[in-house]
């Protein structure tokens, strides 16, 4: 049985009756591209062994809000308010033509640098998320080929859909943020996108597969909505929609249709099982109650929020009204581990201390992910299931008796030392095969500093670098 690898570990994470399992000094077998055993021991024949010692073998994670670009919004940490920073289009950059402030080599780039960061993290499915701020009005299926054949050089399973849209927003010199509309446009995207997924779908043996991604609810018609929700339930594609995020949200959707964004989203018939939506930081009660009718999933994105003070109320209430949540990073650093941590951090903040435990956060980023993507073969370590598998390191660890709460105290994505996917080794001892990670470091430093130069251009009052984006202390003089 030479194609059969079997991975040992004082720690592995199974799945047995519908529930992960913990298994002490226990071993997986991957056969193929799918897990053949997991248990205390195997009397197989098997080609290959590894013993990662002191380490837990994880299912990957899934990442329903994955990171596709280098990330804007670390910009506004300590800037802020967002309509003077950058993060909203002034009328004066709208009135001469919004522009792409990437070129298509620099977009290519940046798809297969944040692919491999999520692998360096052990997340093995991902949904990429790019910011819309710094493009011309949605993405392109140009940079989306190329995000495909990056996927499957680098071997992360995907779902891709470029980001469309029928609206964006603009600000004046006072910050009265208002939308705009282009309908046309963001239909001829829709069909664009439906394209795409027609032709990529089931590509790279099964790891590439469609998705639908219509932007932010607040800029979105009801035609490109319900378009969207068929086109997607013909498919069997899953959609993601952001929305529930902002104050600005709900009040541009209050002003257009006299009610919150979920609300819309149902009264129009859009919301659906197959629909994904981040980031619910804003939904009230009435609004959950028609996420969990609908069989929807509700993407936590607990990082990025809580560094712009937000954070989902609440993840227990959410679970309780049966409710799926996945987990999504959205955000840079892509480190699912440190996610989770933050997310059990909020929740009991917003909850008490009995308010989640370690195991409800692991689920949410491994079998809510799967749930969402009506996916069973992922998301687990069980006989059948596709091998998709994170070594995550744990001997420069303190640890505690247990393997995942030691993950939500002591670990961080920096611990992933081997990535597994469909059978796999994508990374080995923390080198992707075919990725110079220094000189992407590099390049990807250029490139973002680069953006940040043109930022002067698209920020209301078009004022230099400097005053943007304010230093934190003095800058001495040499």
């Amino acid at each position: 049985m030479g194609d059969r690898t079997l991975l040992s570990a004082r720690w592995v994470i199974g799945h047995r009756d519908g529930c992960h399992v913990v298994f002490e000094n226990g071993v997986v077998v991957i056969e193929g591209t799918q897990v053949l055993h997991v248990g205390a021991d195997f009397d197989g024949e098997v080609g290959k062994r590894i013993d990662y010692g002191q380490a837990v073998i994880s299912p990957g994670f899934i990442d329903l809000d994955a990171l596709s670009d280098l990330d804007t919004t670390i910009l506004g940490y300590d800037n802020g308010p967002a309509w003077k920073k950058g993060r909203v289009w002034p009328e004066s950059y709208v009135a001469r033509g919004p522009y792409e402030m990437y070129t298509p080599e620099e977009l290519a780039f940046q798809k297969r640098y944040a692919f491999a960061q999520l692998i360096r993290n052990g997340i093995t499915t991902a949904l990429p998320i790019a910011s819309l701020f710094y493009r011309a009005w949605g993405e392109t299926v140009a940079e989306f080929d190329a995000a495909a054949a990056a996927a499957e050089d680098l071997g992360l399973r995907v779902y891709l859909g470029p980001a469309y849209r029928t609206g964006g927003q603009v600000t004046d010199g006072q910050g009265t943020i208002r939308a705009i509309y282009d309908e046309p446009r963001g239909l001829a995207g829709l069909a664009e996108a439906h394209d795409f997924a027609a032709r990529i779908d089931g590509t790279a043996g099964g790891r590439i597969r469609a998705m639908f991604a219509p932007d932010r609810i607040e800029t979105c018609t009801e035609t490109l909505l319900l378009r969207t929700a068929d086109i997607a339930a013909e498919m069997d594609a899953p959609v993601r929609q952001h929305c529930c995020q902002s104050p600005v949200e709900l009040r541009l959707v209050k002003e257009q249709h006299n009610c919150a964004p979920i609300e819309w989203l149902h009264k129009i018939g859009a919301l659906r099982r197959n629909w994904l939506l981040p980031h619910g930081t804003q939904a009230t009660n009435a609004e959950f109650d028609l996420i969990a009718r609908a069989g929807s999933t509700l993407v936590h994105c607990p990082l990025v929020s809580a560094r712009h003070g937000g954070m989902l109320k609440s993840f227990p209430a959410c679970r309780a009204k049966g409710i799926n949540i996945g987990l999504g990073t959205d955000t840079h650093p892509a480190d699912m581990i440190l996610n989770m941590q933050i997310g059990m951090m909020t929740a009991r903040l917003a909850g008490g201390m009995d308010a989640i435990r370690s195991e409800d956060m692991f689920n949410a980023a491994t079998l809510g992910g799967a749930q969402a993507l009506n996916r069973p073969d992922l998301g687990r370590l069980a006989k059948g299931a596709k091998a998709d598998i994170a070594v995550i390191d744990l001997h420069q660890t303190l640890q505690t008796p247990d393997p995942v709460q030691t993950l939500m105290t002591a670990a961080s994505g920096r611990d992933v030392r081997d990535v597994w996917i469909d059978g796999r080794q994508v990374m080995a001892d923390g080198v992707i095969p075919g990725v110079d990670a220094a000189a992407d470091a590099a390049r990807a430093q250029d490139q973002f500093d680069g953006l940040v130069a043109k930022y002067p251009d698209r920020t209301a009052g078009h004022r230099p670098v400097s005053e943007i984006f304010t230093p934190s202390f003095e800058r001495a003089a040499p």
